[in-house]
């Protein structure tokens, strides 16, 4: 099942978090954040942007969500994307499914770019990124120093829907989420 995250799911977030951290390179976070941290932060993202989890009998197996792209107001109308998946649940199609519904979500939003940064080569990123309509849109060079070696990170974006000009604003997902767009949208998602 899909649904909202919430304050509940930080450790659950967190423990699927942790082997990124530790022994990967999905994230370039070192120093493992703590389940208090990872509840803020789901907290404060879902003011404005979607926070999604994959829950199966009562136990959180991957979450989505979408994070501000920078700061400057010119770039509301895109955001940066992340996805982790449990080891056990990998390989079943959860992670495709969410990052649909995290897209879709996105759409209703608003948002007219999502943007996917993967530690190269992260092939199964990649893959999954191509599969969902991302394209390469660059390659930052030795941008990031994990496990003693250096690491490129490539970019990936979709566009989500065709600009507006004059844009919309953008709907926070916390006014989002009380629609009955969003409510059409997760059961969909979950049928």
């Amino acid at each position: 099942m899909i649904r909202i995250a919430h304050a509940d799911d930080a450790a659950a977030v967190h423990d699927i978090y942790t082997p990124s951290v530790l022994r990967g390179v999905e994230t370039f976070e070192t120093e493992l954040p703590g389940a208090e941290a990872m509840r803020e932060r789901i907290l404060t993202r879902l003011r404005h942007y979607p926070w999604i989890v994959w829950e199966e009998q009562g136990r959180v197996l991957a979450y989505a969500y979408a994070s501000r792209f920078r700061e400057r107001a010119a770039y509301d109308w895109i955001a940066e994307t992340s996805i982790y998946v449990h080891a056990e649940a990998r390989r079943r199609g959860i992670a495709r499914k969410l990052y649909g519904t995290l897209l879709d979500a996105m759409r209703l939003q608003g948002i007219n770019q999502a943007v996917g940064v993967i530690t190269l080569p992260g092939q199964s990123s990649v893959t999954m990124h191509e599969t969902m309509g991302f394209t390469p849109a660059g390659v930052w060079r030795s941008s990031g120093y994990k496990l003693d070696a250096w690491w490129d990170v490539g970019v990936w974006q979709l566009e989500l829907q065709q600009p507006e000009n004059p844009p919309q604003r953008v709907i926070p997902f916390a006014e989002l989420r009380e629609t009955a767009g969003w409510a059409a949208l997760l059961q969909r998602a979950n049928s």
